[in-house]
C-alpha cells in the first residue's frame, strides 16, 4: 500500500529535498517493495517512507555522504542511495562500511530507469561506467 501526500511531503521537509517525480509517484502507488527480480534475480529493497529518517540517520549517511538519501539497497550492505548535490539526483549504490561518495557505484539516472531494467542487468558493480537510461 502506498504512502500518502502527506508522509511523503513531510519526509521531503525533514531532509530538505524535493524527490524526484518518479520517486514520489512510487511513494504513492507501491509505496515500498523487497524481493528477488528475475531473471537477473538480484535482491532490490525500496523502504516505504515511514522508514527513511530512521534508516538514513541509523547509519550516518547524512554526515558521511552530504546530499545523499538511503531509499533501499540490496539486502545486505550496499545502499541505493539518491545523490541530491546532482540535478536531477542519481541513483547510486554504496557500501554501508564506506566513508564517503569516492566509492560509490552509478545504478541509474532515476528510479524509473532502475525499474524498467533492473530485472535484465540486476545491479551494476563497475564505478567506472557512466549512468544508463
Amino acid at each position: 500500500m502506498g504512502s500518502n501526500n502527506n508522509e511523503i511531503t513531510q519526509a521531503e521537509g525533514h531532509f530538505g529535498v524535493r524527490f524526484p517525480q518518479d520517486y514520489r509517484h512510487f511513494l504513492a502507488t507501491r509505496g515500498s517493495m523487497s524481493q528477488f527480480v528475475p531473471p537477473a534475480d538480484d535482491f532490490l529493497m525500496i523502504h516505504d517512507v515511514a522508514e527513511l529518517i530512521d534508516v538514513n540517520e541509523a547509519g550516518d549517511f547524512q554526515q558521511r555522504f552530504p546530499g545523499s538519501l538511503v531509499i533501499g539497497g540490496d539486502g545486505s550492505r550496499e545502499m541505493l542511495t539518491y545523490d541530491f548535490r546532482q540535478e536531477p539526483p542519481p541513483l547510486l549504490l554504496i557500501d554501508v562500511s564506506a566513508q564517503d561518495w569516492s566509492s560509490a557505484i552509478p545504478q541509474a539516472p532515476s528510479l524509473s530507469a532502475l525499474l524498467g531494467h533492473f530485472a535484465d542487468r540486476g545491479w551494476e558493480w563497475d564505478n567506472s561506467e557512466p549512468l544508463s537510461p
